[in-house]
């Protein structure tokens, strides 16, 4: 090997050792890799539990006979459960836990939540309202022990503890010895927040020695709660917010497993207005996989199951703390939980309700629910309080829509002379031309045909944000307002049973009144805007159908939607036709004229877009010109 190859195998070590160094990972990457390997070798272990409880079937040794003496029954069950063998018979028992909002049904099988009622709500069918109820819903953990046997907790009978509150409930599932397992459950008053902490006592001599955390699994149906169950649907989902502070959520019209990547602090069954939520503070959810399916069952909308690893401590240093909110998706009420937290770790819970994404949300958020929260105060009828929200919030965009009156209002003055550049210019051949004319004019007299259109796209994202506002506010759950009995759904005046292919798919089995009066006076003010915005130009053909399609496609698409939305349009559609009503009345439009005449006289600089527009045209023309060359 001669000198320069030895020098280059030292660059090469040299630059092999430098990149090395260079792209050495961080401690904190070095922790959060750690963190995945371990949250990896935890879900494969669980996998590998849940695999042997398939697998595990109780022979003809193990099986327990009635007939059998206790002493031979206890050493099957031995055999099977090992320490735990004492919880494996039992009685199933039922506990109430409750105060003013809230009652729970509590069982000793699993020492679970079996039901939980919302005292204050009902169903559409004027039933009582319960978010799930016996056999809808399960909280399991997955033992494995020091001689590698698997245990269900949820299989498992429990001792009641009788506590000195009464806001309090504990199961204890006994190992022997003095060593069990604590489950205990704590409802404060005037909350829809349980707290519930899993304590062991000797639990590092009966579960594996390796043993770092519990494999946990949370089953739950989501309940049809109103009476348009294909609507509901549309806000039915899972949503989960990591420890980082993202929030994620499944989709909402077909079944979905998520395998959520990172540490997880809650997550929440929520269906349009209440919500099932699971909270882990001091140990985060890993590893989590979330099942989500559709309910074919008329009274069931879909079924959701979460898994994942929480720490535990089983030397007794820690106990493991969580907490459940059974109630329903109202914004003040979510985001006051915040405000009783010490750290910083908020949890959020206000983003369950569906107010829209980015901006529109911040709308409904800052300006739109302080107003309605406002007018609550004073007035007891909804249907009062949105019509004043929509007058405020007309009031609020009246400039833009001033703005876009004036531009209406110039395109109608100038229409003569329009009519007259169409007349000197007519017929197809003479497009350009024509068009060149009647821009020269416009901008000649300070018209643009365009500024009408910006002030109402500065309006949509208010449009967007009140169109996610009324679905989602139980403010408005079964809240009459004249014909309709309940405006967070839709104000059904005929229905019918017949099932109409396509029609009872998007158009439902029934006409909302509210709807319908929504779709009339959009075909009115489409009718009404036409004649006023009429500049003496040619339509494209099918222009004025395409006008009136809107209205009825507004028809066909908010039947379903709750009775407060259509409301809402039906209301901002006339106090637009007012607004311009009076515009025409104070606006001059003589002396409009003579100011856009005056401005014909002012020299004008002419802008660099205009100057684009007219070169455009310019080389549009000429190229017309040289096809129509190429056909004579």
């Amino acid at each position: 090997m001669d000198k320069n190859t030895i020098i280059a195998f030292l660059l090469v070590g040299v630059v092999l050792f430098g990149f090395s160094w260079l792209n050495r990972p961080t401690p904190e990457q070095l922790e959060e890799q750690r963190r995945y390997n371990d949250s990896i070798q935890a879900a494969s272990l669980v996998e590998q539990a849940r695999e042997m409880m398939r697998e595990d079937v109780i022979s003809e040794d193990t099986a327990i006979r009635v007939d059998e003496p206790d002493s031979v029954q206890d050493m099957r069950l031995m055999q099977r459960y090992g320490d735990f063998y004492r919880g494996a018979k039992g009685d199933e028992e039922f506990f109430v836990l409750e105060n003013e909002l809230l009652e729970l049904t509590l069982s000793n099988k699993g020492g679970q939540i079996v039901s939980a009622r919302l005292k204050d709500f009902q169903t559409y069918d004027s039933l009582p309202l319960f978010l799930f109820d016996r056999k809808e819903a399960s909280l399991d953990f997955i033992l494995r022990t020091h001689n590698n046997r698997i245990i269900n907790t949820k299989q498992m009978f429990f001792e009641p503890l009788r506590q000195a509150s009464d806001k309090s409930l504990s199961f204890r599932l006994d190992a022997g010895q003095g060593r069990h397992l604590d489950f205990t459950y704590t409802l404060e008053p005037d909350s829809y927040m349980v707290g519930f902490k899993v304590a062991g006592n000797g639990m590092d001599e009966v579960l594996s020695a390796n043993t770092t955390g519990l494999d946990l699994e949370w089953q739950q149906v989501i309940r049809r709660q109103e009476k348009g169950r294909k609507f509901e649907e549309r806000y039915t989902w899972t949503t989960y917010k990591y420890m980082t502070g993202d929030i994620e959520r499944t989709s909402d019209s077909k079944d979905e497993e998520v395998h959520a990547s990172g540490r997880v602090h809650w997550v929440g069954y929520k269906d349009q207005f209440f919500s099932s939520v699971l909270i882990s503070d001091k140990a985060p959810l890993e590893a989590v996989v979330i099942d989500q399916k559709i309910s074919q069952k008329e009274d069931i909308l879909k079924s959701c199951r979460t898994s994942a690893l929480v720490s535990f401590d089983v030397t007794e240093k820690e106990t493991a703390e969580f907490a459940f909110f059974f109630g329903p998706n109202k914004y003040s009420l979510l985001k006051s939980y915040d405000n009783l937290r010490e750290n910083d770790n908020s949890l959020e819970l206000n983003r369950l309700v569906s107010l829209g994404p980015a901006v529109f949300r911040w709308i409904n958020a800052w300006v739109v629910i302080p107003i309605f929260d406002l007018l609550g105060n004073y007035f007891a009828s909804f249907g009062l309080i949105i019509f004043i929200l929509t007058l405020i919030i007309k009031t609020v965009l009246f400039p833009l829509t001033y703005k876009s009156y004036m531009s209406t209002a110039k395109m109608r003055v100038l229409k003569p002379q329009v009519e007259e550049i169409n007349a000197k210019y007519p017929g197809q051949e003479k497009a350009m031309e024509r068009q060149k004319a009647t821009m020269e004019l416009y901008n000649k007299a300070g018209a643009n045909p365009m500024s009408g259109c910006l002030p109402m796209l500065l309006q949509m994202p208010v449009w967007y944000a009140l169109f996610s506002f009324f679905p989602s506010s139980i403010e408005l759950r079964q809240q009459s307002f004249l014909w309709a009995p309940d405006l967070s759904t839709y104000d059904a005046i005929f229905s019918w049973d017949v099932h109409i292919p396509l029609v009872s798919t998007y158009f439902g089995n029934h006409i909302s009144l509210f709807c319908l009066l929504m779709a009339i006076t959009n075909m009115v003010y489409t009718q009404f805007n036409m004649s006023q915005t009429n500049m003496g130009q040619q339509q494209m053909p099918g222009m004025k159908l395409m006008m009136y399609f809107f209205p009825i496609m507004m028809l066909v698409l908010f039947n379903q939607y709750p009775a407060a939305l259509s409301y809402y349009f039906f209301i901002s559609s006339l106090i637009t036709i007012i607004q311009t009503l009076v515009c025409r009345w104070i606006v001059n439009e003589e002396k409009l004229l003579a100011k856009l005449e005056a401005n014909k006289k002012k020299p004008k600089k002419k802008s660099g877009f205009m100057a684009r527009l007219e070169e455009a045209q310019r080389r549009q023309m000429e190229e017309m010109k040289k096809q129509q060359g190429k056909r004579r």
